[in-house]
């Protein structure tokens, strides 16, 4: 454990069995369930969790932007559509590369560079 580093993300979500489904199919992501209502996500760059809730989040509510890394942003974009997510900003050049922005099937905004 670095000291003062990020260490864990709690993400909130709809659907909790609709999050998990997308991130294993499109990123691989596998989980461990702590109950109905919280699963922890492993093998995502960081440990953390989903965990029920009423509401989603996305940049126009002002929430932190989670940006996921690619090395082929083309074929996880078409990824991300084939399971079910939304495009919400198509491929776009920023200062240092490229990114799109999508929405889960729960509801949630992400992003995802290369």
């Amino acid at each position: 454990m670095d000291h003062h580093s990020i260490n864990y993300l709690e993400i909130p979500t709809t659907d909790i069995g609709l999050s998990k489904a997308f991130f294993n199919t499109v990123f691989g992501w596998r989980f461990e369930d702590y109950g109905p209502q919280y699963s922890c996500f492993i093998d995502a760059g960081i440990t953390g969790g989903f965990y029920q809730a009423e509401v989603s989040f996305n940049l126009e509510k002002g929430c932190p932007l989670i940006v996921l890394y690619s090395k082929d942003l083309e074929q996880t974009q078409a990824a991300v559509k084939a399971a079910g997510g939304a495009i919400s900003t198509d491929i776009f050049s920023f200062p240092g590369g490229r990114r799109f922005h999508f929405i889960e099937p729960a509801g949630n905004e992400y992003a995802v560079w290369s």
